[in-house]
């Protein structure tokens, strides 16, 4: 399985919406950098792909896998995407009907 890279991504976009490679460039540059501030925030809607969210992890108690050794380990906050169920379905496929 490939993956694309910045310039194929750019390159396809281009040519999809007839749009210059340079502003495609520029627009998923402003793009990103209002998804970033957006999420700092809390929260950064890709519609139709997912969403950015920012989330809070209570400290709790870990074991050293070496060891067994109990850790502490500390609150912190994480970033997740949570994919939209539209993107779901189109990658993997409706899912079963109940």
């Amino acid at each position: 399985m490939a993956k694309m890279t910045q310039t194929q991504i750019i390159s396809e976009m281009s040519t999809k919406t007839g749009i210059a490679k340079k502003q495609v460039k520029d627009f998923l540059a402003a793009y990103v950098d209002l998804a970033y501030r957006e999420a700092k925030k809390g929260e950064f809607a890709f519609h139709g792909l997912g969403k950015l969210v920012k989330q809070k992890r209570k400290a709790r108690i870990g074991r050293n896998p070496a060891t067994g050794e109990e850790i502490k380990i500390p609150a912190k906050t994480v970033l997740k995407f949570r994919v939209a169920k539209a993107a779901k379905d189109a990658v993997l496929g409706a899912g079963p009907k109940k």
